[in-house]
């Protein structure tokens, strides 16, 4: 047992050695497994069907679960459309003169007030000048040939990842148990027992993670589209699904909700006047938002964390920092999956070499 422990502990070793120089591909390799997941009951579901006594094969069940999944995403992305179409309107109906004019407004306030307690020597208009400069030489900076780079990589880089998430998915679906079966053919005889319990307690908490992140999203979903709209903001529901899906991110997720909720809540208020005006809207977005955070930490998190994946807070404080380190956001978010696969090894690991240690006596 003690060269199964030396074992394990160099595939976990090599595991996050891959998982460091290879980010792109682990990544890859977690939402296509995540993706599977989601649609294997609608494949399943599809693939058995019959349809004048003729049976959908699977490779076209697995296209018809990708367009739905598609479609779903189609619905999603018609939720932003009349935002995006709002804020258009908006920004070619804005007086750029009024806007110069409100932000150089308290500037030179406050020049004014260095000047008048003698705090500065220049001459009036230093500040303004200064800012104008300042702008002007940041514009002027600007090469459309590195943005126009930029874009183009992006783009690369996405379609690149899409084709590759799309392959992998289509050959999880496609091949039922493929990488269970080439992990399992690549285990020895004597650590066969320990390994299958553990691939089957990791298949089953992973499964239970995903299930309680699909409830997560959707409680936060339905509170945040209900309370908006009895806080009369506009766009509820646009603003919902963005919170609900940036919920996902650990942390960085619930800000990253309510300061898209309160940026669109002012942009698209036209009534709004005065000082108080303002500060009303955001507060309604706040509470409703802190309710939602309250509910998610005391009520959903615990349900999530501590029932599915059986990870005390203090562990998953500390994993998901760690995945950010490594991998940014896309650490944060498959931190605890990997987590789930290292720990469960190890926990297994122990219990095999105790029940050998015991058959051994």
């Amino acid at each position: 047992m003690k060269r199964t422990a030396i074992y394990i502990a160099l595939i976990i070793a090599a595991l996050l050695l891959f998982i460091y120089f290879f980010t792109s591909i682990f990544t890859y390799l977690v939402l296509s497994l995540v993706l599977a997941s989601i649609l294997r009951p609608l494949v399943e579901k599809i693939s058995g069907a019959r349809f004048f006594k003729l049976k959908v094969p699977r490779w076209l069940a697995i296209l018809m679960a990708f367009g739905a999944m598609i479609l779903v995403l189609t619905l999603f992305v018609i939720l932003f459309i009349p935002l995006i179409d709002d804020q258009i309107s908006l920004l070619s109906t804005l007086d750029i003169d009024s806007v110069t004019e409100s932000i150089l407004e308290p500037i030179r306030s406050f020049e004014e007030f260095l000047l008048e307690k003698r705090l500065s020597n220049e001459s009036p208009g230093f500040l303004v000048e200064g800012l104008r400069d300042t702008i002007t030489e940041a514009i002027s900076k600007i090469q459309v040939q590195s943005i126009l780079n930029i874009i183009l990589s992006f783009l690369s880089s996405f379609f690149v990842g899409l084709l590759a998430l799309s392959f992998i998915t289509f050959l999880l679906l496609y091949e039922k148990g493929l990488l269970r079966n080439s992990i399992i053919v690549a285990i020895p005889n004597k650590y066969f027992e320990v390994s299958i319990a553990a691939l089957d307690k990791i298949e089953k908490l992973l499964s239970n993670y995903l299930l309680g992140l699909s409830f997560q999203v959707t409680v936060i979903f339905t509170m945040a589209s209900i309370g908006l709209t009895i806080m009369g903001i506009k766009y509820s529901l646009t603003i919902a699904l963005f919170a609900a899906l940036a919920n996902l991110i650990p942390y960085a997720g619930p800000l990253l909700g309510s300061a898209f909720g309160i940026i669109v809540g002012l942009s698209t208020s036209p009534d709004l006047v005065t000082s108080n005006d303002y500060l009303f809207l955001i507060v309604k977005v706040v509470s409703v938002f802190s309710v939602i955070q309250l509910t998610d930490n005391i009520l959903l998190q615990p349900l999530i964390f501590s029932k599915s994946v059986k990870v005390h807070p203090l562990e998953i404080f500390v994993i998901i920092f760690a995945g950010a380190s490594i991998a940014g956001i896309s650490g944060m978010i498959a931190a605890i999956p990997a987590y789930t696969i290292i720990r469960v090894s190890v926990v297994e690991l122990r219990r095999g070499y105790k029940q050998y240690s015991i058959f051994r006596s």
